[in-house]
């Protein structure tokens, strides 16, 4: 694969405050005013920010970053990458024991965090001496405040004169470790910049001034290189969530034409459409839409977990399009990416920087945005890779001649049976995506048998008059096993009364639970 240039993060804010400085890039709710950042704003911030960070060191720190999704929070981020420096986020979910064992592996010197982040931060100060500095970045006065101390007219502005090697190590992200030791991934601004540097291949989703709204956790790579880096770049407007209690009011007030989702935010605004329309019958699919998204609405994005694409063909009828793409926090995070032409199944279609192959089974990708490695794990790093050099996804899949990606199963997750047959328990699974009343499933092997563990949707039974929740599951994995194969026959099914555990990024913990 052919070497390739790409901007860096302060090129793309460069060339968009001269471009655009004065349209409006980002926007945000604060006591309950809309409050608006220009490009140019986002430039100078974030430039102040990294002169603030060079001014306590000029060395290459590891800096912790945790808190909710904010415009300060973005500007800390932004700014750690254009210091020279390397960011880790964390979930502001993390405990303190988890946190304390991750900054000791990644090296932290510095904790960047808001004021939900306090009390646990007070609490990491006792038992986390290397890290010497912890910065609250919840104050917003105080923010403003260091945002004119460190401007372009004060007496640090040489502090930013300089440029940051993009292959170097930028960022690392742990993964959400659904059967292990959590990995720090390293990436380079090279990754993150290069992997959103693809050609739209929806050519109308993004247009400069288009709305979106940004509702994940920035601590994602799927939600930082596409909601702020790609958006950047793009020259869309970005309104911040914040709290996902407020998505509701959100979505009416700023009333976006585009929005990356996980399929289960995907399904609940689904659910809110139909249940305005059953509760009257009047309401048109616009109407409906209206209600709910407001007037613009064109495409949600989704990412992070399997899409039901009878999903799909649902948003369909209210002219909404929805689609899934593809990738992972070791490739930089995109993979394949969906247009208006690809089956509803699939995961999008393999970016143009992207190689893949299928070797027994396993997808297997070569891309310039690739990972460095694992930070401090070169076991684990080489296992990644073959030898020939391509990335192992650890997804069984295949590709088709006009390279629309199809993921079935996970490699780790395959139940070899005695009979010598491969079962995906995904492949299983997803036949369950029709029934509503099954919300969760785990489908894996126990003495040679395929058993499930179903947690049901309790309200809906309820709704629905079902007294004997279990005996109604039972009737549905039998009507289920009467058209399946003998290998994906379920011998038998435990009903959960709580749901399955899951990682921070919402996948399910497959190991814990069966154990």
């Amino acid at each position: 694969m052919k070497n390739l240039s790409f901007p860096s993060v302060r090129d793309l804010i460069e060339e968009k405050a001269e471009k655009s400085g004065d349209a409006v890039f980002l926007k945000f709710i604060r006591n309950e005013k809309i409050e608006e950042r220009t490009f140019r704003r986002v430039r100078d911030d974030s430039l102040a920010f990294c002169r603030m960070i060079r001014h306590y060191s000029t060395e290459k720190l590891h800096i912790a970053l945790i808190g909710e999704t904010g415009y300060e929070y973005i500007i800390s981020l932004t700014g750690i990458l254009i210091s020279g420096c390397v960011a880790v986020p964390f979930s502001p979910d993390i405990s303190v024991r988890e946190a304390a064992m991750l900054f000791d592996r990644a090296d932290i010197d510095v904790l960047i965090h808001d004021a939900t982040f306090s009390t646990k931060a007070d609490e990491l100060k006792k038992c986390c001496p290397r890290v010497k500095e912890f910065i609250n970045i919840g104050n917003f006065a105080d923010m403003e405040r260091l945002f004119s101390v460190y401007s372009s007219d004060s007496e640090y502005a040489s502090l930013s004169d300089y440029e940051v090697d993009k292959t170097e190590c930028a960022a690392i992200i742990f993964t959400s470790g659904t059967t292990g030791e959590r990995k720090g991934v390293m990436l380079s601004t090279d990754s993150m910049v290069g992997n959103i540097m693809y050609r739209d291949l929806c050519a109308d989703v993004f247009r400069s001034g288009d709305v979106a709204l940004s509702i994940l956790p920035m601590y994602h790579t799927f939600c930082f290189t596409g909601d702020f880096i790609k958006n950047l770049k793009d020259g869309l407007q970005v309104c911040l969530n914040g709290n996902m209690r407020d998505l509701m009011n959100n979505l009416l007030i700023f009333e976006p034409r585009v929005m990356r989702v996980v399929p289960m935010v995907a399904d609940s605004l689904l659910r809110r459409m139909k249940m305005l329309q059953a509760r009257n019958p009047d309401i048109t699919n616009e109407t409906a839409v209206k209600e709910v998204f407001g007037s613009n609405i064109r495409h949600l994005i989704s990412g992070g977990a399997y899409l039901n694409p009878e999903l799909c063909e649902e948003y369909a009828k209210y002219g909404i399009f929805l689609r899934q793409g593809y990738g992972m926090t070791e490739a930089g995070c995109r993979i394949s990416v969906p247009d208006e032409a690809i089956d509803p199944a699939s995961v999008g279609r393999i970016i143009e920087i992207c190689e893949a192959r299928v070797s027994n089974g396993e997808i297997q990708v070569k891309t310039p945005t690739i990972m460095m490695g694992y930070y401090k794990m070169p076991k684990e790093t080489a296992e990644m890779f073959t030898e020939d050099g391509w990335l192992k996804t650890g997804d069984i899949g295949y590709i088709t001649e006009d390279r629309q990606l199809f993921i079935t199963g996970r490699v780790k997750n395959l139940i070899i049976l005695s009979s010598g047959e491969n079962v995906s328990p995904e492949a299983i699974e997803k036949r369950f995506a029709d029934y509503p009343l099954v919300k969760e499933i785990l489908v894996y092997a126990e003495n040679d048998r395929i058993v499930a563990q179903v947690y049901p949707d309790y309200e809906l039974a309820e709704k629905q008059g079902i007294a004997d929740i279990a005996a109604e599951i039972n009737t549905l994995i039998d009507s289920i096993n009467l058209k399946a194969k003998a290998s994906h026959f379920i011998s038998e099914v435990i009903v959960r009364t709580e749901p399955l555990e899951r990682t921070e990024s919402g996948k399910i913990k497959r190991k814990e639970t069966v154990l």
